[in-house]
Protein backbone atom coordinates (compact mmCIF):
# COMPACT_ATOMS: atom_id res chain seq x y z
CA UNK A 1 0.00 0.00 0.00
CA UNK A 2 0.86 3.36 -0.43
CA UNK A 3 1.68 5.99 1.96
CA UNK A 4 2.49 8.47 0.38
CA UNK A 5 -1.40 9.55 -1.74
CA UNK A 6 0.77 12.19 -3.74
CA UNK A 7 2.95 9.63 -5.71
CA UNK A 8 0.09 6.91 -5.94
CA UNK A 9 -1.85 10.11 -7.24
CA UNK A 10 0.45 10.83 -10.12
CA UNK A 11 1.05 7.53 -11.25
CA UNK A 12 -2.89 6.80 -11.83
CA UNK A 13 -2.78 10.05 -13.51
CA UNK A 14 0.16 9.20 -15.93
CA UNK A 15 -1.90 5.69 -16.49
CA UNK A 16 -5.42 7.57 -17.01
CA UNK A 17 -3.87 9.31 -20.19
CA UNK A 18 -2.92 6.17 -21.60
CA UNK A 19 -6.10 3.86 -20.79
CA UNK A 20 -8.99 4.99 -22.85
CA UNK A 21 -11.82 3.69 -20.47
CA UNK A 22 -9.77 4.96 -17.22
CA UNK A 23 -9.55 8.18 -19.13
CA UNK A 24 -13.38 8.01 -20.12
CA UNK A 25 -13.99 8.05 -16.24
CA UNK A 26 -11.92 10.81 -15.32
CA UNK A 27 -13.34 13.04 -17.84
CA UNK A 28 -16.59 12.13 -17.28
CA UNK A 29 -15.88 12.86 -13.37
CA UNK A 30 -14.89 16.13 -14.41
CA UNK A 31 -18.12 16.89 -14.83
CA UNK A 32 -20.36 15.23 -12.25
CA UNK A 33 -19.52 13.34 -9.00
CA UNK A 34 -22.55 11.82 -9.42
CA UNK A 35 -21.27 10.47 -12.77
CA UNK A 36 -18.52 8.98 -10.97
CA UNK A 37 -20.12 7.68 -8.55
CA UNK A 38 -22.29 5.65 -11.03
CA UNK A 39 -19.26 4.81 -12.86
CA UNK A 40 -17.51 3.41 -9.58
CA UNK A 41 -21.04 1.23 -8.52
CA UNK A 42 -20.56 -0.41 -12.30
CA UNK A 43 -16.65 -1.18 -11.18
CA UNK A 44 -18.44 -2.82 -7.69
CA UNK A 45 -16.64 0.17 -5.44
CA UNK A 46 -19.90 0.92 -3.31
CA UNK A 47 -19.52 5.06 -2.03
CA UNK A 48 -22.63 6.48 0.15
CA UNK A 49 -24.57 8.78 -1.13
CA UNK A 50 -23.54 11.92 1.20
CA UNK A 51 -20.09 11.54 -0.85
CA UNK A 52 -21.47 12.26 -4.80
CA UNK A 53 -20.47 16.34 -4.29
CA UNK A 54 -16.77 14.94 -3.31
CA UNK A 55 -16.05 12.74 -5.96
CA UNK A 56 -16.12 15.11 -9.16
CA UNK A 57 -12.93 15.01 -10.66
CA UNK A 58 -11.73 18.42 -10.57
CA UNK A 59 -8.24 18.27 -10.39
CA UNK A 60 -5.26 15.92 -12.05
CA UNK A 61 -4.99 14.35 -8.91
CA UNK A 62 -8.30 13.32 -7.87
CA UNK A 63 -8.54 10.11 -9.24
CA UNK A 64 -5.91 8.22 -7.85
CA UNK A 65 -6.65 10.05 -4.60
CA UNK A 66 -9.87 8.52 -4.75
CA UNK A 67 -8.59 5.11 -5.81
CA UNK A 68 -6.05 5.24 -2.76
CA UNK A 69 -9.03 5.91 -0.52
CA UNK A 70 -11.11 3.04 -2.26
CA UNK A 71 -8.40 0.46 -1.53
CA UNK A 72 -7.56 1.29 1.50
CA UNK A 73 -11.47 0.96 2.30
CA UNK A 74 -11.56 -2.34 0.89
CA UNK A 75 -8.01 -4.01 2.57
CA UNK A 76 -9.47 -2.59 6.20
CA UNK A 77 -13.18 -4.27 4.91
CA UNK A 78 -11.40 -7.75 4.19
CA UNK A 79 -9.03 -7.58 7.42
CA UNK A 80 -12.37 -6.96 9.80
CA UNK A 81 -14.31 -9.85 7.62
CA UNK A 82 -10.95 -12.41 8.39
CA UNK A 83 -8.95 -12.21 5.77
CA UNK A 84 -5.77 -12.59 6.46
CA UNK A 85 -4.09 -10.05 4.12
CA UNK A 86 -1.06 -7.49 4.80
CA UNK A 87 -0.34 -3.98 2.99
CA UNK A 88 2.96 -3.52 2.44
CA UNK A 89 4.86 -0.19 2.03
CA UNK A 90 5.86 0.85 -0.67
CA UNK A 91 8.55 3.07 0.56
CA UNK A 92 10.08 -0.04 2.50
CA UNK A 93 9.86 -2.02 -0.33
CA UNK A 94 12.20 0.29 -2.36
CA UNK A 95 14.45 1.11 0.36
CA UNK A 96 15.40 -2.83 0.87
CA UNK A 97 13.44 -5.03 -1.80
CA UNK A 98 15.67 -8.02 -0.54
CA UNK A 99 14.31 -8.02 3.19
CA UNK A 100 11.16 -7.20 2.47
CA UNK A 101 10.66 -9.84 -0.64
CA UNK A 102 11.85 -12.43 1.80
CA UNK A 103 9.08 -11.55 4.13
CA UNK A 104 6.46 -11.95 1.61
CA UNK A 105 7.39 -14.84 0.56
CA UNK A 106 7.28 -16.33 4.63
CA UNK A 107 3.76 -14.77 4.93
CA UNK A 108 2.49 -16.56 2.05
CA UNK A 109 4.76 -19.80 2.91
CA UNK A 110 6.50 -20.03 0.41
CA UNK A 111 10.85 -20.29 0.12
CA UNK A 112 12.55 -17.66 1.04
CA UNK A 113 15.43 -18.95 -1.30
CA UNK A 114 13.04 -16.88 -4.44
CA UNK A 115 13.81 -13.91 -2.76
CA UNK A 116 16.34 -12.40 -5.00
CA UNK A 117 14.51 -13.62 -8.13
CA UNK A 118 11.74 -11.70 -6.47
CA UNK A 119 14.11 -8.42 -6.50
CA UNK A 120 15.11 -8.73 -10.12
CA UNK A 121 11.53 -9.11 -11.33
CA UNK A 122 11.15 -5.57 -10.28
CA UNK A 123 13.69 -4.58 -12.75
CA UNK A 124 11.12 -6.05 -15.34
CA UNK A 125 8.95 -3.72 -16.60
CA UNK A 126 5.49 -6.35 -16.43
CA UNK A 127 3.62 -4.07 -18.61
CA UNK A 128 6.03 -3.57 -21.32
CA UNK A 129 3.96 -4.39 -24.41
CA UNK A 130 1.47 -2.49 -22.80
CA UNK A 131 0.41 1.25 -23.36
CA UNK A 132 1.44 1.70 -19.37
CA UNK A 133 4.83 0.46 -20.29
CA UNK A 134 7.29 2.40 -18.11
CA UNK A 135 8.90 3.25 -21.28
CA UNK A 136 5.83 5.22 -22.62
CA UNK A 137 4.40 6.48 -19.29
CA UNK A 138 8.08 7.78 -18.71
CA UNK A 139 8.00 10.21 -21.42
CA UNK A 140 4.84 12.18 -19.63
CA UNK A 141 5.10 15.09 -17.91
CA UNK A 142 5.29 15.51 -14.05
CA UNK A 143 2.38 16.93 -12.09
CA UNK A 144 2.58 19.38 -9.51
CA UNK A 145 0.48 20.10 -6.50
CA UNK A 146 -0.38 23.38 -5.89
CA UNK A 147 -1.73 24.42 -2.51
CA UNK A 148 -5.27 24.48 -3.66
CA UNK A 149 -5.10 20.76 -4.97
CA UNK A 150 -3.46 19.79 -1.87
CA UNK A 151 -6.44 21.32 0.43
CA UNK A 152 -8.97 19.94 -2.51
CA UNK A 153 -7.39 16.61 -1.48
CA UNK A 154 -7.31 17.07 2.31
CA UNK A 155 -10.93 17.47 2.11
CA UNK A 156 -11.69 13.95 0.45
CA UNK A 157 -9.19 12.22 2.56
CA UNK A 158 -10.62 13.88 5.67
CA UNK A 159 -14.33 12.61 4.82
CA UNK A 160 -13.16 9.34 4.10
CA UNK A 161 -10.79 9.45 7.91
CA UNK A 162 -7.70 8.80 5.99
CA UNK A 163 -4.82 10.33 6.47
CA UNK A 164 -4.11 14.26 5.05
CA UNK A 165 -1.16 14.54 2.48
CA UNK A 166 2.46 14.77 3.99
CA UNK A 167 1.10 12.74 7.26
CA UNK A 168 2.26 9.34 8.36
CA UNK A 169 -0.62 6.34 7.44
CA UNK A 170 0.14 3.00 8.12
CA UNK A 171 -2.42 0.31 7.98
CA UNK A 172 -3.12 -2.15 10.09
CA UNK A 173 -1.67 -5.25 9.31
CA UNK A 174 0.84 -3.76 7.39
CA UNK A 175 4.27 -6.72 6.48
CA UNK A 176 7.12 -5.09 8.74
CA UNK A 177 10.38 -6.67 8.90
CA UNK A 178 13.19 -6.96 11.48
Amino acid sequence: MYRDVEKLAKSVYRSTLMVPSAHLMVQLGRFSGHAMMMMLKYFRFEVCDQYAGSLRMDNDFMFGTLLAVLMTGAYHEMRQGGVDMRAVCYEHLVARPLDLCRCILEFCHLPTSLSEKAVRAFNVDSQRNSPISRSILGHLAELQMTPQIKERLNELLAKFEMPLIGEPGVLEGTLTCS
